[in-house]
């Protein structure tokens, strides 16, 4: 089969080569698929530069989630048979940029109906991180206020919608006018552009001076430090990554001084800890793609030889909504 393999550490487009190699073969509790669609995600772009807190052994195939149809079915796999569409988190060095891929049945769901390959594909990570996130880590209630960073972003976008159909009033944040544009579509009630406006005071504004209830930031550093500002009493700000480079540190005098809580979010952690948990959060996420209440931004689609272009932009940070490799 063709698949991207890393061999080496660096920028996706100077590290990342298309090239014949090997098909999968599944061992136990595992699936061969046939990949009909991957997104770009942020760790495909740091495993690339080996600053992950996963590191396969070289070479690779980057690629952590997709949607795919089964083709084969190692030992004990119930519930799953050939010709099955499915998604789910890729097992490396088979990652989802190759023409087949290896899944674990454990972390393997089927896809929505009502989704295309490319929509399916991306409503794993980014929501099933939102969903944990709002409804488990920081508890989000119908009418409060959310403030979400990156919000035109593959993560942040997961945010507004999940933010929306949890009944949350929504503020994006967003860099440039077509992401503005984009965040607005997604159904985010106020957007503001932060290299025109401060966020800080926009979010005060809206909620007359009571601040945000939930901020979900994927980008850390300043952004993190700026959120405390427009916090509100009993509010929480969940740490989900540091997109813009700077793992921020906290102020713990100022939570409590501000009475505000930090919440960390380690999805992944869930596969090992509370499993039962990752399949309930597929089912909700399912039933809200059924009516029409999510449904991931997808704004390019890839053929196989421009996804180290794909994965590039990505990292550059020029990206909108879910950049993805369709089959």
């Amino acid at each position: 089969m063709k698949a991207w393999r890393v061999a080496e550490l660096g920028e996706p487009h100077d590290v990342l080569r298309l090239v014949d190699v090997a098909d999968p073969e599944p061992g136990p509790g595992q699936l061969v698929v046939n990949v009909l669609a991957c997104p770009a995600n942020f760790p495909d772009v740091l495993m690339c530069r080996g600053e992950y807190q996963v590191k396969p052994e070289l070479p690779f195939t980057p690629g952590v989630e997709l949607c795919g149809e089964v083709v084969a079915l190692g030992e004990s796999v119930d519930g799953f048979a050939v010709g099955d569409r499915v998604l789910g988190g890729a097992v490396l060095p088979f990652g989802g940029f190759g023409e087949l891929a290896l899944l674990n049945a454990a972390t393997t769901f089927p896809a929505p109906a009502e989704l295309d390959d490319a929509e399916a594909a991306s409503l794993y990570i980014g929501y099933q991180t939102g969903w944990f996130g709002l409804h488990r880590r920081a508890g989000l209630r119908a009418g409060e206020t959310l403030l979400v960073h990156a919000a035109a972003g593959g993560v942040g976008s997961a945010a507004v919608q999940l933010g929306k159909a949890a009944g949350a009033r929504v503020i994006g944040v967003v860099g440039g006018p077509e992401k503005v544009a984009v965040a607005r579509a997604l159904g985010a009630d106020v957007v503001v552009d932060r290299r025109e406006e401060d966020f800080v005071e926009v979010v005060k504004a809206e909620t007359g001076g009571q601040g945000a209830d939930v901020v979900y930031d994927p980008v850390g550093g300043e952004t993190y430090q700026r959120s405390t500002r427009c916090i509100a009493f009993e509010g929480r700000i969940l740490v989900v990554g540091f997109a813009g480079g700077q793992i921020q540190s906290a102020a713990l005098n100022h939570a409590l001084v501000k009475n505000y809580s930090i919440v960390g979010l380690h999805w992944g952690l869930y596969h090992r800890y509370d499993p039962a948990a990752v399949a309930e959060c597929h089912r909700a996420l399912t039933a809200l793609a059924a009516q029409g209440a999510v449904r991931p931004l997808v704004s390019q689609r890839l053929a196989l030889d421009e996804v180290a272009d794909g994965v590039q932009e990505l990292a550059d940070g020029v990206t909108v909504g879910r950049v993805v490799y369709v089959s």
